[in-house]
């Protein structure tokens, strides 16, 4: 995929991300994860708008079909959070977040060499929040005793991500 439609695939993604996010938010009980997860929505919509600085100034436009389809899709998975409990929801965020990271990190590997190469850090910055996402999913449903019937369905759970980006590179930069 070219850099540019991987550009208007993220933009519109992450509008479905935000969306589902902000039910997933209302779906829950404990109040510490509703804020966490409120903060993780809030973090989609900043890289929508990362996203959408860059299409610009590639003198591109967001995809019609896509930001349709995606506000369709995160819609649709806000409202199923209501109904299908709580461990999916937190394990297919988890595991979609996993396969973001390597988005951003193909993203960054396309843009090189391009008027956005200067947009390379906000593009791994954007990685590193991803696999914080994933991590903070994972954490969530680690000891839950579905884990070990999803994660051979699904190949993705402790020890198994689609990213190669490590825990320690997804810390916060020390401030020295």
């Amino acid at each position: 995929m070219n850099l540019e439609r991987l550009l208007q695939l993220g933009y519109s993604a992450e509008r479905a991300a935000a969306f589902a996010y902000r039910g997933h938010a209302r779906s829950l009980k404990d109040p510490e994860e509703k804020t966490h997860i409120a903060r993780i929505e809030a973090e989609e919509w900043e890289h929508r708008d990362n996203l959408l600085r860059m299409l610009n100034r590639l003198h591109l436009r967001p995809s019609r079909w896509l930001e349709w389809k995606y506000a369709c899709i995160g819609r649709l998975i806000s409202a199923s959070c209501h109904i299908i409990g709580y461990f999916a929801p937190m394990y297919f965020a988890g595991r979609l977040e996993s396969g973001n990271v390597n988005e951003y990190l193909h993203m960054i590997e396309l843009a090189r060499g391009t008027a956005i190469a200067d947009e390379i850090p906000c593009l791994l910055e954007m990685a590193r929040v991803e696999k914080q996402h994933e991590l903070y999913f994972l954490a969530r449903i680690e000891a839950h005793w579905l884990l070990p019937w999803f994660r051979p369905w699904f190949r993705w759970g402790p020890g198994v991500s689609f990213n190669p980006m490590s825990a320690g590179e997804a810390e916060e930069p020390s401030t020295v």
